[in-house]
């Protein structure tokens, strides 16, 4: 059901797709969207926020809108692609079917952090915007911890020359392209590493979301669930 990073030492998790109770094709732990059963998708929630004992707890989503902004956690919905905060019991909640979901912990500062990370908020500095602002609250550079979740891998990221260009316009390695791909776990590496976060704080997961124990928009043709990366100082 979850899945968890090791540099992390608070409350969080990345969902699979597994030990829910929705049919197919939202099978099983569906944790979103609006075309499955809202009441499975609700005691699907139930489940997976019992299963990290924060199913007593305050939840900040977002209305994700593949942008840069990030908003300070507040109980219930806001709309931007990224969360911070300084507070207890509040867990910050980033919902993903391909996009790269981050989670930022400073533990020394009690600050953390999520962002939702497409390709458009990877190219438009989403990691970089929730650092700072990780660091407008409390945080420092040098203490944050960064955890990449699951995402769509860049063998299976194929895009347009436009969106190439635009990624090396901004001055993404080339490292990260290959062909018409686009590795957007190295791209935020990049980003992170720019922002002064030591590279040996940061971890990946390194599952794509084609991987049969994860939802997928693309692989299911928009037909799918939704996972949850969360996060709470609880």
């Amino acid at each position: 059901m979850w899945l968890f990073a090791p540099n992390i030492d608070c409350n969080h998790g990345f969902s699979s797709r597994h030990g829910g109770i929705s049919k197919k094709p939202f099978d099983s732990l569906n944790l979103g969207g609006h075309d499955d059963n809202l009441d499975d998708i609700k005691i699907n929630q139930q489940i997976a926020l019992k299963k990290l004992k924060l199913n007593t707890i305050k939840l900040a989503f977002l209305n994700q809108v593949h942008g840069n902004e990030v908003k300070i956690a507040k109980n219930g919905c806001q709309e931007g692609d990224a969360l911070v905060s300084n507070e207890n019991k509040i867990a910050l909640v980033i919902s993903m079917a391909d996009c790269y979901p981050i989670l930022f912990y400073d533990k020394k500062n009690s600050v953390i952090g999520a962002a939702h990370a497409g390709w458009r908020g990877t190219l438009n500095m989403i990691a970089s915007n929730t650092i700072k602002k990780m660091i407008e609250i409390g945080a420092e550079s040098k203490h944050i911890q960064v955890a990449i979740g699951q995402g769509i891998s860049q063998n299976k990221f194929k895009v347009g020359l436009d969106v190439i260009n635009q990624f090396i316009d901004a001055g993404f390695s080339k490292n990260c392209l290959k062909n018409n791909t686009i590795n957007l776990i190295l791209c935020n590496k990049q980003v992170l590493l720019n922002e002064n976060i030591l590279e040996k704080n940061i971890w990946s997961l390194n599952r794509c979301t084609f991987e049969k124990d994860f939802f997928s928009y693309r692989r299911d043709q928009q037909i799918t669930g939704r996972m949850w990366s969360i996060i709470a100082m609880s």
